[in-house]
């Protein structure tokens, strides 16, 4: 990006004000929470936001030029929260260690988006788009290795931001639901399921826990715990799993899958014989 065109960004003071003035809208408006059978289904400030950007871009206040100015500020955005990522995760590190092999191993169940995901991305067309989408569960750290190794307009980084997206508008309703739902439903643990609504998102790690202490009040103190335990773990090792095992698995996948789609059988040509 040229100077004069990061200098441009920065003097767009209506880009600018929009987002003040939706920010503040939303964090006035605050958090909504109601219950929904067994779950709880929370509504964020986050939620509130990415609608109202979405409305503006219909109206005279945002065109299409500032719309592609805010590609950037997302960037920008990102790499403040990866590195407030990086102050929370140091001093935690021996709540980290005290918190057992379990909380270690969960972070492997990530791994379930390439299995599942992959192959239905495969198959319903999408292309390069599909690795962005489904290496991870394309939260913030997994955006910012999307945009390092791709870039923010290419296939693999259009893929992971309209799954974060996504993610954020429907993330926490479904996981407040499922939490409550297959909690109830089958003998397991509590706790074995505040663990696993530490998924990388406090959004959803928030609405899958509320549904828990929903059904299980008794033990409040001790699914917070583990559920923030949990999730500090997958903001600090998730981003591993992913550089090491997750995309690399997943561009593996990718190339096989669609190398067999690719290859058509071919049909023997019939020789005429010569009478």
């Amino acid at each position: 990006m040229s100077n004069e065109t990061i200098f441009g960004l920065w003097k767009d003071w209506r880009l600018h004000a929009v987002v003040f003035l939706i920010v503040i809208i939303s964090e006035a408006i605050g958090t909504f929470s109601f219950s929904l059978g067994p779950g709880v289904i929370m509504i964020l400030p986050i939620i509130y936001a990415i609608v109202f950007g979405i409305m503006m871009y219909f109206t005279p206040f945002i065109n299409k030029k500032q719309s592609k100015k805010a590609d950037t500020l997302i960037l920008l955005s990102v790499t403040v929260f990866l590195g407030k990522i990086g102050l929370t995760v140091g001093p935690a590190l021996p709540d980290i260690i005290a918190a057992g092999p379990a909380l270690l191993l969960q972070e492997i169940g990530n791994l379930g988006t390439i299995l599942f995901a992959l192959p239905v991305a495969v198959w319903l067309g999408l292309k390069r788009e599909s690795i962005g989408m489904t290496h991870s569960v394309a939260r913030e750290p997994n955006v910012g290795l999307i945009m390092d190794k791709y870039g923010m307009g290419s296939p693999e980084g259009r893929g992971v931001m309209s799954i974060y997206i996504f993610g954020t508008v429907f993330g926490a309703v479904f996981m407040g639901l499922i939490a409550g739902l297959i909690a109830s439903m089958t003998p397991l643990h509590p706790l074995s399921f505040a663990m696993a609504s530490g998924i990388g998102s406090g959004t959803m790690m928030a609405a899958a826990s509320g549904s828990l202490i929903e059904l299980y009040p008794a033990l409040e103190n001790d699914i917070a715990a583990f559920a923030g335990a949990s999730n500090l773990l997958s903001l600090s090792t998730g981003l591993y799993v992913s550089i090491f095992i997750g995309l690399p698995l997943t561009e593996k996948l990718y190339k096989l899958m669609t190398n067999k789609r690719n290859k058509t059988p071919e049909i023997p040509v019939q020789k005429k014989s010569v009478k």
